[in-house]
């Protein structure tokens, strides 16, 4: 079986479309969430997300094109074109029958499909758009970037709500053990800042209303904690086999041994609070990448800030350790930027291996009063230095979607 490696990283988020420019600011503390600047929210009860608010598009996207896609595959596009370009992969070379793309969006073109709403309302069917359906869909993303390269591989989105791009890159990781694949893009992205999705997270109530302080609303583990915050932007890896890329001198960032998947088969949002199935996805990762959980020394967890899921992952994690958890460090990377939905775990995965990278795990903000039953250590005084050698990204999606991917540190 392929030992799959990663040899790019790309992404769009609120602290900065470069992996580089994020993980600095994440590393100095700082917030990317703030009010809402997109469109006027006084009618809303909530006024503020991890909203992209600087975003160039025009170097991959013509003025016609601009106008049709949404801004999810405009931020699909960005990720996945700087990814190849750290990648050092010669585009002109590339066996295209054997290169694929996988990428996930929680919800699609949301706000086109909202636009369109408007439009069939108020003016009626003859003036929706033609390409209102194709970019509504899923897997518009995927779609235009193979027909942009020519890439013939496996090529399709993967959809499971917030673990939606830790889905995609365990099913790119699938297909290039499986032999179907030498490269994949995979990862994931959202425009999720817009009426609907704020409208509808909020008839939930499971969005934060701090409307007095945005930058301290995303509070993972914290005691007060009372919901997430709405974020956006996008994240993308290339993966290809090990042989692959050594076989092209390529810069290898980092391994991926280990990857897992489980339901909780429990309830359409909320999470076992036993965190049992959690616990299973982690200890299959590990065994399949062969390693104690002793010598995974880091956690980049799920974290979103609600009241039963942070407590559920805790559980989790202490189980999958059998309660032996000295030395383990966790934090949430949704403490600064919100939560990007279906590109939440592209982009964590990104941090993640940035973390194995330098050595660092970076604060998660916002914890004034740690809640007594998160019984894991968390990272919340400051960022700080630490040796590690694998490190896992968590990511758990309303319905019991659980993935786990464990990535190792390069020499």
């Amino acid at each position: 079986m392929e030992e799959v490696v990663v040899t790019g990283m790309g992404c769009v988020s609120p602290l900065g479309n470069d992996p580089e420019v994020l993980w600095k600011n994440l590393l100095a503390g700082k917030s990317g969430v703030s009010n809402i600047e997109r469109f006027n929210t006084d009618e809303y009860p909530v006024h503020f997300a991890g909203e992209v608010k600087v975003f160039d598009p025009t170097p991959y996207f013509t003025e016609k094109e601009l106008k049709r896609y949404p801004r999810n595959v405009l931020y699909a596009m960005h990720s996945a074109m700087t990814a190849l370009e750290q990648s050092g992969l010669d585009l002109k070379t590339v066996n295209h029958s054997r290169a694929g793309v996988i990428l996930a969006s929680g919800m699609g073109g949301v706000d086109v499909y909202y636009n369109g709403s408007l439009t069939l309302a108020n003016k009626g069917p003859k003036y929706l758009s033609p390409y209102f359906m194709p970019s509504v869909i899923s897997n518009l993303a995927s779609n235009f970037i193979s027909i942009r390269l020519g890439w013939m591989g496996p090529s399709f989105a993967t959809l499971s709500a917030c673990a939606s791009s830790n889905y995609s890159l365990i099913s790119a990781v699938d297909q290039i053990r499986l032999g179907r694949a030498d490269i994949m893009i995979a990862g994931g992205s959202e425009e999720s800042v817009g009426p609907l999705a704020l409208s509808g997270f909020s008839a939930m109530n499971a969005l934060s209303r701090r409307n007095d302080s945005p930058e301290t609303a995303s509070r993972p583990f914290d005691k007060n904690r009372n919901g997430f915050v709405l974020g956006e932007g996008a994240g993308v890896l290339i993966l290809e086999s090990r042989t692959h890329a050594e076989n092209r001198g390529a810069k290898i960032l980092a391994s991926v041994p280990g990857v897992s998947l489980t339901a909780d088969a429990y309830h359409i949002s909320a999470p076992r609070e036993d965190g049992k199935s959690v616990t299973n996805a982690i200890r299959y990762a590990l065994k399949e990448a062969k390693i104690k959980p002793q010598q995974l020394r880091y956690i980049n967890t799920h974290g979103t800030s609600s009241l039963r899921g942070d407590i559920a992952e805790s559980i989790a994690i202490y189980n999958a350790y059998d309660g032996k958890i000295e030395g383990l460090k966790i934090n949430s990377t949704k403490s600064l930027i919100g939560h990007l939905l279906g590109a939440a775990s592209a982009v964590e995965s990104i941090v993640t291996i940035l973390s194995l990278r330098d050595q660092k795990i970076h604060i998660s903000k916002n914890i004034e009063e740690k809640d007594p039953d998160i019984i894991i250590d968390v990272v919340d005084k400051e960022s700080i230095d630490y040796e590690f050698e694998y490190a896992i990204c968590n990511s758990l999606g309303f319905g019991g979607h659980n993935s786990v991917v464990i990535f190792g540190k390069e020499s």
